[in-house]
């Protein structure tokens, strides 16, 4: 049980690192297409691990 939990939060983070490298690849403009911008990548890339 515990390591089940475990697991899943490892996966969580890995998720959300993946996430940040994928959005930190845009450009501005496009970041901007889809309503963030440099300083909001990491909450998004946190809400959608948690969503």
């Amino acid at each position: 049980m515990i390591l089940t939990h475990i697991l899943a939060r490892i996966q969580s983070w890995l998720r959300y690192r993946r996430n940040i490298e994928i959005l930190s690849q845009l450009s501005d403009r496009e970041l901007a297409d889809i309503g963030l911008n440099r300083g909001s990548i990491e909450e998004a890339a946190r809400h959608a691990v948690n969503a």
